[in-house]
């Protein structure tokens, strides 16, 4: 069992260095510390925690939806690229080049489809799958999270 005043101190570092999740491992503990949000408190999972699944925040109510077309899979199904850490995503290599892709680009499993600041450094993210780019689901300079969807993928 982790000590009191070293999980103070760990989540004292987190808000001081405005963290959203910190992981720690060594060979007698686990402990992983999550905030989902800025201004929310944090969240200790211990390891007997860990193996159960997180819950997703509720979403708002939706309007009424206009009926999909029966051949064509909704968005929302299609597979996704999604971010493998915490920072900041990037469209394009720089401020006035062209994005890396855009809805209707085709993809391959090396095709670099973004870029995500992460401490200072620029993570190149490759597709990791072949299709094609059919929503654009950040906008470039958004905090990204780890996980969540930054591309969906029509397979081809």
């Amino acid at each position: 069992m982790i000590d009191i005043r070293k999980l103070k101190e760990l989540v004292r570092l987190m808000v001081d260095n405005d963290l959203t999740e910190l992981d720690i491992r060594d060979e007698q503990e686990t402990v992983t510390v999550k905030r989902p949000g800025v201004h929310a408190a944090p969240q200790v999972i211990m390891p007997a925690q860990m193996a159960a699944p997180m819950m997703a925040a509720p979403a708002p109510a939706a309007a009424a939806a206009a009926p999909a077309a029966p051949a064509a899979p909704a968005k929302e199904t299609l597979p996704a690229i999604e971010s493998p850490m915490v920072g900041t995503f990037y469209a394009a290599p720089g401020p006035d080049k062209a994005p890396f892709v855009a809805v209707g680009a085709k993809v391959g499993p090396d095709t670099t489809v973004c870029l995500i600041e992460a401490m200072k450094i620029f993570n190149e993210i490759k597709a990791e799958t072949s299709g094609t780019v059919e929503e654009v689901l950040v906008k470039s300079g958004q905090p990204v999270e780890f996980g969540q969807p930054l591309y969906r993928i029509r397979p081809s």
